[in-house]
């Protein structure tokens, strides 16, 4: 049986593509005691700004990420909305600028 990926894989792939095409990343990695919602990962370039949350095939979206995820697209020009493995390819085209969020 072939293992589904997993949401640590997804972020593994967006992170190298991201590196790859010069972009700054941050991601939280121990997240215990803070806030919780905050999105997975932030990804800046160019007066560009991603804030993406990431989830596996089951993974559910939170109240409070939907929260941050709504007050953060509010900000003009930021880019805040749930990845999922099959958005892989949109994401592609946003990170090598081929394609506005």
């Amino acid at each position: 049986m072939i293992a589904q990926p997993t949401e640590a894989d997804l972020l593994a792939t967006i992170k190298a593509v991201a590196k790859d095409w010069g972009w700054l990343i941050f991601h939280n990695r121990y997240s215990l005691g803070s806030d919780p919602g905050w999105p997975d990962l932030a990804l800046c370039k160019n007066g560009r700004l991603l804030f993406w949350e990431l989830k596996g095939p089951r993974g559910k979206v939170s109240p409070e990420q939907q929260a941050w995820l709504d007050a953060l697209a509010l900000v003009p020009g930021v880019d805040a909305r749930v990845v999922r493995w099959e958005d892989l390819d949109g994401c592609y085209r946003i990170i090598a600028g081929q394609e506005n969020p």
